[in-house]
C-alpha cells in the first residue's frame, strides 16, 4: 500500500481507461390540495395520437409491488391507478385519485378513505373496499416469501377496515406525521390491484404480465425487450382522460447511446433518463424541451457484514466510506449520467447536513489525503494494515455501475491494499445475489418512496429494512430512527435526523457513491407534462393529461 494518494486527474487517467387538506380547509405540510383537485383534462388539449415513450430496460418481473425500479413503474403504471395520487402539474402537491375524498381523525390514528363509485378493472369487475384492503393488507403485511420495499411505509397501520363496499378506514398503533402518511398513500408503487388477482396468484404477481387495473391505459401487447404497447380505456372512471389514444413504451438502457440516438433522431416523442451528453444536443434543437430534477435513489456500494469477518468490524466499513474520492466518482460518469455528491440523507432534502458543511467532513473533501490517511490508521488498528485479499464485489450490469466498480477497485487498492474481484450481473441476478448474502461488496442503486428520512431510515438502514442488503444492525441508530419516525415537531426531527446521520458516518451501513439527478427530453408537441419539479420519478407516470398538439 503506498504512502502517497493520487491526485484526482492521474487517478481519473488510469481509473477512466477502464390533508390532505384536513376538513376544515388547512394546507398540512407535505402540500395536500383541497379534495376536489382530482385531475382534469386541459381544455386546449387535442385529443388522439399515439405517445412514444423511451424509458427504461425491460422489468425482470410483473410484480410493481415488489419493485424497486422503474423498469416496472416506468412501464406498468399507466394501467393503474392509485388510493392518492401525486399532481401532475407539480409531481407534489397530494391529490384524490380512486379515493375521493378522505378524513383524518383529530388524533391522527384513523384515515377514511371515500371511495369513487362506478370504477372498473379492465375486466370488467367492479372496483370496491374489499379490493383497496386485499391490496394493502398484502403491503402492509406481505406473505411469506414476499418482499415489499413500501412496508416500513405503514409500519403503524394496525387494521384495515371496510365500512362499506366505497368506504374504508386504516386504524394507526400510533400516530405519524400527516404528511408522511398522506405521502406514503400517494405512492405511485401503491398500485391498486383487484382482490380476486391476488387470491387467484397466490399472492405473487412477479410472472403475471397484465393482471387488471383501473388505471387510464390497457394491455394491448408487449415485445420483451423491446415495447410495450397500451391503448385508451374507454371506461375509464375519469371522464376525458387518457388524452391519447395509444402508448408506446420503449424499453431501453438508462442514460444509454441508444436512448439518446432514437430520441434525437426523433424516433421518440419523449425520453427519461438521458445521457449527459445527448441531453445537451436535445437542449440545443429547435422545437425541443429539456429539464433536469432529483431523483430519489441512492447510489451505493453495500457490505456483507454476516458472510465477511473484515467487513463486520465497523473500523474496516468506515475505512472504505473515507477512501472513496466521491468527486472523482462523480467525474468518472460525467458523461454517462447525472449525479452529485451525498451523504446518507438526500442531499437536496432541507433536513440533511448542508452541501457546504457536508464537504467539510472526511470521507466528501476534494482533496481526500486527510480520509484515506485516517482509514489507513483504522484498517491498522482493525488488524487489516496489510489490506484484504479476494473480495467478491457483484456489480450490477449498467454503464456507471461498471465505470464505478472498476474506480473504486483501484481505490481500494490503492488506498487501503483491499483486492476486489468484479462479478457484473443483470439487474435481476444482482437483487438476487445481495437478497441471498452471496456477495462481499455489490454497487447498484436503490429507491424510497418519499423524501423523509423515516422512509429510508427504516427501508435501507432498519434492522429488518427490505433493503439492508448489508445486515448492518446498531441499536442506538434502530432507537433514534423510532423516535424520529414518531417525532411530530420538524425542528426536533431536524435535529434528532443531525444526529443519526452521525451515528451512520461512524458507522457505515453502507457506502454512499452518489445521488442521481433525472435528464429529460420531449418534442414541444408533447403537452402536460413538465417534470422540472418532481419527487424522482416514479408518481407521476400514468401520462393520462399528456397530450399531442
Amino acid at each position: 500500500m503506498s504512502d502517497s494518494v493520487s491526485d484526482r486527474r492521474t487517478f481519473l487517467k488510469r481509473a477512466g481507461a477502464a390533508g390532505a387538506l384536513i376538513a376544515g380547509g388547512v394546507t398540512i405540510p407535505g402540500r395536500a390540495a383541497a379534495q376536489d383537485a382530482t385531475v382534469r383534462p386541459d381544455p386546449a388539449a387535442k385529443r388522439g395520437g399515439t405517445l412514444r415513450y423511451g424509458v427504461h430496460t425491460a422489468p425482470a418481473h410483473f410484480d410493481v409491488h415488489q419493485s424497486g425500479t422503474v423498469a416496472n413503474i416506468g412501464a406498468q403504471s399507466p394501467m393503474y391507478d392509485t388510493l392518492l395520487r401525486r399532481s401532475p402539474k407539480d409531481g407534489q402537491t397530494i391529490i384524490p385519485d380512486l379515493a375521493q375524498k378522505w378524513e383524518i381523525s383529530p388524533d391522527g390514528k384513523k384515515y377514511t378513505f371515500h371511495l369513487r363509485k362506478g370504477v372498473k378493472f379492465h375486466d370488467g369487475a367492479d372496483f370496491t373496499a374489499e379490493d383497496v384492503k386485499a391490496t394493502y393488507e398484502r403491503i402492509v403485511r406481505p406473505p411469506k416469501g414476499i418482499v415489499i420495499p413500501r412496508t416500513p411505509l405503514f409500519s403503524t397501520v394496525g387494521d384495515i377496515v371496510v365500512v362499506d363496499p366505497h368506504r374504508i378506514e386504516f386504524r394507526l398503533t400510533e400516530a405519524r406525521p400527516k404528511a408522511f402518511m398522506l405521502g406514503a398513500f400517494a405512492s405511485g408503487w401503491n398500485i391498486m390491484v383487484r382482490k380476486k388477482t391476488l387470491e387467484e396468484n397466490q399472492g405473487n404477481l412477479r410472472q403475471v404480465m397484465a393482471y387488471p387495473g383501473t388505471g387510464p391505459f390497457k394491455h394491448v401487447s408487449r415485445k420483451d425487450k423491446e415495447v410495450w404497447i397500451q391503448e385508451r380505456n374507454p371506461d375509464y372512471w375519469n371522464k376525458g382522460l387518457p388524452l391519447v389514444d395509444r402508448l408506446e413504451i420503449y424499453h431501453m438502457m438508462p442514460f444509454s447511446a441508444e436512448l439518446g440516438a432514437a430520441f434525437l433522431s426523433g424516433k421518440l416523442d419523449y425520453a427519461r433518463l438521458l445521457d449527459p451528453v445527448s441531453w445537451r444536443k436535445a437542449k440545443e434543437m429547435p422545437g425541443v424541451t429539456a429539464a433536469a430534477f432529483n431523483q430519489s435513489v441512492i447510489q451505493a456500494v453495500w457490505m456483507n457484514t454476516k458472510k465477511n469477518k473484515a467487513l463486520a468490524d465497523v473500523r474496516v466499513r468506515r475505512a472504505i466510506h473515507l477512501a472513496m474520492d466521491r468527486h472523482t466518482l462523480v467525474e468518472v460518469v460525467k458523461d454517462t449520467a447525472p449525479m452529485q455528491v451525498g451523504g446518507f440523507v438526500y442531499p437536496f432534502h432541507e433536513m440533511s447536513t448542508p452541501r457546504a458543511e457536508l464537504e467539510k467532513k472526511l470521507g466528501y473533501q476534494k482533496d481526500i489525503k486527510p480520509a484515506v490517511q485516517e482509514a489507513r490508521r483504522l484498517m491498522k488498528e482493525a488488524g487489516y494494515g496489510q489490506g484484504i485479499k479476494g473480495l467478491d464485489f457483484v456489480v450490477r450490469d449498467a454503464n456507471t455501475f461498471k465505470l464505478w466498480a472498476v474506480a473504486i477497485q483501484a481505490m481500494l487498492k490503492e488506498h487501503l491494499n483491499i483486492e476486489c474481484n468484479l462479478r457484473v450481473v443483470q439487474i435481476s441476478q444482482w437483487f438476487d445475489e445481495v437478497g441471498g448474502g452471496n456477495f462481499d461488496l455489490g454497487i447498484s442503486a436503490i429507491v424510497s418512496s418519499l423524501m423523509d428520512p423515516s422512509d429510508y431510515f427504516s427501508a435501507w438502514y432498519g434492522k429488518d429494512g427490505p433493503q439492508n442488503y448489508s445486515y448492518w444492525t446498531n441499536p442506538a441508530f434502530h432507537d433514534l430512527a423510532n423516535q424520529i419516525e414518531r417525532e411530530l415537531d420538524d425542528s426536533r426531527r431536524k435535529t434528532m435526523v443531525r444526529k443519526a446521520e452521525d451515528i451512520l458516518e461512524s458507522d457505515p451501513p453502507l457506502i454512499p457513491v452518489s445521488y442521481e439527478q433525472i435528464y429529460d427530453a420531449w418534442y414541444n408537441k408533447v403537452h402536460g407534462q413538465n417534470p422540472s419539479t418532481f419527487f424522482g420519478i416514479y408518481d407521476v407516470v400514468r401520462w393520462d393529461n399528456v397530450w399531442l398538439g
